[in-house]
C-alpha cells in the first residue's frame, strides 16, 4: 500500500530528530578516559546513521519528486505552492515589523519638540498585509489538502 505525502513529511521530521538524537548520542561516545569503555559502540552508532541518512535521502527524493508532479486545480505545482507560502510569509514579517515600527508614535512632551511622522499609510500598508496573510492560509490550506490526498511517487 502506499504512503499519503503527509505521512512521508511526518516520518522525514521524525528521521530528522531521530538524527539530530543521534549526533548526541556519537558525541557522547566519541571519548573515554584510559581503561573505559563507551556507553554505545561508536561503530554501531556510525552504522545506525548511514542507514538513517539513506532512508532520509529516499524520503526527501520522493517528497521533492511528488512535490514537482502534483498540481492543484488552477494547475500550480505543489512546489510552487510551498514557494509561493515561503515568499509570502517572509514578506508578511517584514511588512509587519515596518508597519509596527511606522505606527510607533513618539510622544512629544512640548510644541517645541520635534514631530516624528509615518513615511507611509499605515492603515493602506496593514490592510495589504491582512490580504497577504489570507493568501498565505488559503494556500496551506492548499498545500495541506494535497499533502492529505495525494499518493507519494
Amino acid at each position: 500500500m502506499g504512503m499519503k505525502l503527509a505521512e512521508a513529511l511526518k516520518m522525514r521530521s521524525d528521521l530528522d530528530v531521530r538524527l539530530r538524537q543521534l549526533q548526541t548520542r556519537l558525541s557522547n561516545n566519541s571519548k573515554v578516559q584510559e581503561g573505559d569503555v563507551p556507553s554505545e559502540d561508536p561503530k554501531v552508532l556510525l552504522a545506525e546513521l548511514d542507514t538513517m541518512t539513506e532512508q532520509m535521502e529516499c524520503l526527501i527524493r520522493r517528497i521533492n519528486l511528488t512535490n514537482c508532479s502534483v498540481k492543484d486545480k488552477g494547475g500550480r505545482t505543489l512546489t510552487a505552492l510551498l514557494a509561493r507560502r515561503d515568499a509570502l510569509t517572509r514578506k508578511c514579517e517584514i511588512l509587519q515589523s515596518f508597519l509596527n515600527d511606522a505606527s510607533d508614535r513618539a510622544e512629544r512632551r512640548s510644541a517645541t519638540d520635534i514631530k516624528v511622522l509615518s513615511t507611509v499609510d499605515v492603515s493602506s500598508l496593514r490592510k495589504q498585509a491582512d490580504a497577504i496573510s489570507k493568501e498565505i492560509r488559503e494556500t496551506d490550506n492548499t498545500i495541506q489538502g494535497l499533502n492529505w490526498t495525494t499518493e507519494l511517487i
